[in-house]
């Protein structure tokens, strides 16, 4: 099965091999990247397009993904390391940040700096990161006194003034110093938008500012009572108003009753507009489509119409392949970029001390899976896919537990726990509940979960994982049991898969993993 994983992607690395900068054409199916890629923000600079997600309390935080066409999206720094410090980062004292963390980022570029602010709603502050290598970095980080919640947006006009526009329903707007450090000194804050109240249940958030024109454009979702998530756009000649309101996006898609909206729009260097917009799609996440957008008197309407398009013609030639997620044979000394801890980054992990395998440590003392700093994840991918890990257990101590997991609130995980007679057990488990233990004689244990997000066979059940373990690698064991996964919003992500390895007494031992591999079928 390696070796197939492996053939399988040298060859989709070669087919999306192209040039770049150039114009071209190529069909865009939506949802871009099938996997959970929130709240996000894009900025063009020359023929380069640099996108900007959230991913809330996995470390370390902010990706930035750059792009040549739109379409394909690779991983290439992250913002920060860490937020904060602190006991919620470090699962210490019953503290955490699940649910809270970095939310939806402002990306900006002005004058050879490049500018990331969000708010982090477990600390109730506002951040404002700054570097002039939007890839190596380093960032440099303020506080601004102040909470732009929710989803902040900034702005430089052509005045280089630098303003910022947040809020729920009521839509605020103050102007900061032009290096971002502070609010403006005798700056008030105004409220320029108060969306209707009444048939609403989600107002006006998600805030994306721009000049364009002879306008100031802010792009918000709305969400009406009885219907579907929707893109509005407000617009006004002076950036304090007032604003007027259109309806630039509304509708399903792919069969669906979540709707589509809250993104930014981008023009290119050929002079075409787009827009990235995600949907709600259930358990693998909020997944981002491209939308085209025509100017219709002065209005960005997206789609075909202001309907979501599921194909979209793009006018730039196809260029490079997705890296958002992919298979890792652990063999490098570095943790490729594709990876988040759960919290913050944990001790006792490496990439060297066992060429080939990577090490996670059993070095601290949990309850259970949400307690325990140093869960390794990636995005699950639909509409279906596999994530497969072979597990070295021969280093884990009486106590200790290993293996994978489909992580979220309604999580579930297959591993390995050590009795305290020192015997292995391939142990299934729903959240803390086991579900079925069997002893593995050997050391070494192959383990397996499938994952169905959108049935594409007879038989298929949206949302469910299926769990299996093998001693060699060819003969399966498959449990009679399927997690029902659900988004939940005291997580707010998408279903990862998760390497983990803690103890919940003794001294605690290691665990090796040799490989991950996911793989869409």
């Amino acid at each position: 099965m390696k070796k197939l994983v492996l053939a399988f992607c040298a060859l989709a690395l070669l087919a999306g091999c192209a040039s770049t900068g150039e114009p071209g054409s190529q069909v865009a199916v939506n949802p871009l990247t099938y996997t959970d890629i929130p709240d996000p923000d894009i900025v063009r600079v020359g023929n380069d397009y640099y996108m900007v997600s959230t991913t809330m309390y996995f470390c370390p935080g902010a990706p930035i993904m750059h792009s040549k066409d739109l379409v394909h999206w690779r991983i290439i720094s992250y913002v920060y390391d860490v937020i904060e410090d602190d006991d919620k980062y470090n699962l210490r004292n019953e503290q955490q940040a699940y649910g809270k963390g970095q939310w939806a980022a402002t990306l900006r570029y002005h004058k050879g700096t490049w500018y990331c602010l969000f708010v982090a709603n477990d600390q109730h502050k506002t951040y404002l990161y700054k570097t002039k290598n939007i890839e190596k970095g380093p960032w440099k980080r303020n506080e601004i006194e102040g909470f732009f919640m929710h989803d902040a947006s900034l702005l430089f006009d052509d005045d280089n003034r630098l303003w910022v526009a947040w809020g729920n329903g009521e839509i605020h707007l103050v102007e900061l110093e032009p290096d971002g450090s502070a609010v403006k000194a005798g700056a008030e804050e105004q409220v320029i938008i108060d969306s209707p109240r009444r048939g609403w249940m989600l107002r006006a958030e998600g805030s994306h500012l721009y000049h364009i024109g002879d306008y100031y454009y802010l792009l918000e979702i709305d969400w009406p009572r009885g219907g579907v998530r929707t893109a509005t756009c407000w617009r006004s000649k002076d950036i304090q108003g007032p604003y007027e309101s259109k309806v630039v996006l509304q509708g399903t898609l792919g069969g669906r009753g979540d709707g589509i909206a809250q993104g930014p729009i981008v023009d290119t260097q050929f002079g075409d507009w787009y827009a990235i917009q995600f949907q709600d799609h259930g358990a693998v996440g909020r997944i981002p489509t491209l939308q085209r957008v025509s100017w219709v008197d002065g209005w960005p309407i997206m789609g075909n119409n202001g309907v979501p398009e599921e194909e979209v013609t793009v006018n730039l030639k196809a260029d490079g392949e997705d890296y958002v997620w992919d298979n890792d044979e652990f063999d490098s000394s570095s943790l490729a970029l594709v990876w988040q801890w759960n919290h913050k980054e944990p001790e006792g992990w490496s990439l060297t001390e066992r060429p080939g395998w990577m090490k996670l440590s059993a070095n601290s003392c949990y309850f259970g899976l949400p307690d325990a700093r140093g869960t390794l994840t990636q995005r699950t991918v639909g509409p279906r896919s596999v994530s497969e890990v072979l597990l070295d257990a021969s280093a884990l101590q009486p106590g200790d537990e290993a293996g994978l997991c489909a992580f979220q609130s309604r999580s579930a995980r297959i591993g390995i726990e050590v009795t305290r007679e020192g015997k292995r057990m391939v142990t299934l488990r729903e959240k803390e509940e086991v579900l079925s233990q069997m002893q593995l004689e050997g050391e070494q244990v192959y383990l397996r979960i499938r994952y169905v997000f959108t049935p594409m066979e007879e038989g298929d059940v949206p949302d469910t994982a299926f769990f299996s373990w093998s001693a060699d690698g060819e003969n399966w064991y498959n449990f009679n049991y399927a997690l029902e996964m659900r988004f939940t919003l005291d997580y707010f992500t998408g279903y990862r898969s998760g390497l983990y390895c803690f103890h919940r007494e003794g001294q605690g031992g290691a665990a090796y993993f040799d490989y991950f591999h996911q793989w869409v079928y």
